[in-house]
């Protein structure tokens, strides 16, 4: 089966179940910086061109709606404590300053997207939105997204511009993809898949290349994401006619319960 011959078959319309979730995300701050709630506002309508509609709102607490979805934001003048950040900065390779930097910090923010009928991937999308938003109207030095274990530098949030204007999915923003180099070969695993209803991926010992690797394991993630395609046990698939990569369903090497096996 070529690979696109298997993301033509998407689910039934329970796609991306519309459900009510509680998403939440924290933007980080030092030298006593803060967002601005007015600026942030601006930027969701005139770079998101999203609809808002917002009252008594101010840099403290501010709850608003965003093309009919709730959403919240509330500054602590407190760092974020550290065994929260210890346990991710060990994840956080895209950031190799985040132990000094995050040592600094001295305020953070508690963004919430409370999903009405809209999907996951939607609520997503806005969530991300806004942390961008935020991200590109102060001096926030990153983003704290423990569930998924993920800790993002600025820097790396807004290199995601594009994709997020073409509400595509900014997978390394949602999903952590942890990679593992050993002598008997490569390993990647994704964390973060089961928030949309999939089971997480695991590409074990693989004597491909590491690059090659993590731009495959993204683009997979991104096509499930985007169109509600989920990979089973025993399914084959490949860019080519040719290319065979099977899919297991086992118990986790670098997860707790089963995850899918490609065998690469």
């Amino acid at each position: 089966m070529g690979l696109f011959d298997l993301f033509k078959k998407k689910e039934s319309p329970k796609d991306q179940e519309m459900e009510s979730k509680l998403l939440l995300s924290m933007p980080m701050f030092k030298n006593g910086d803060r967002y601005s709630i007015v600026d942030v506002i601006a930027h969701l309508k005139n770079v998101w061109k999203l609809h808002i509609e917002a009252e008594n709102v101010n840099d403290d607490t501010a709850v608003f709606s965003i093309n009919g979805n709730t959403v919240a934001i509330a500054f602590m003048p407190v760092a974020i404590p550290r065994e929260d950040i210890n346990h991710c900065i060990k994840y956080a390779y895209g950031w190799p300053t985040a132990d000094e930097e995050t040592a600094q910090m001295t305020g953070h923010a508690i963004v919430t997207v409370m999903g009405g009928e809209t999907s996951t991937y939607a609520n997503y999308l806005l969530l991300s939105k806004m942390l961008f938003s935020i991200m590109a109207t102060s001096k926030a030095i990153g983003v704290y997204q423990g569930q998924q274990t993920l800790l993002l530098s600025k820097e790396q949030y807004l290199e995601y511009e594009e994709i997020l204007e073409d509400n595509e999915a900014p997978v390394p923003l949602w999903v952590y993809i942890g990679v593992q180099a050993t002598q008997t070969g490569n390993t990647l695993y994704t964390y973060g898949l089961k928030e949309f209803g999939f089971m997480e991926l695991e590409v074990v010992n693989s004597q491909l290349d590491m690059e090659d690797l993590f731009n495959f394991i993204n683009n997979i993630c991104a096509y499930m994401l985007e169109n509600n395609i989920t990979l089973r046990d025993g399914e084959t698939f490949g860019y080519t006619e040719e290319q065979k990569i099977n899919i297991t369903q086992s118990k986790g090497v670098n997860l707790d319960g089963d995850t899918l096996k490609l065998e690469m």
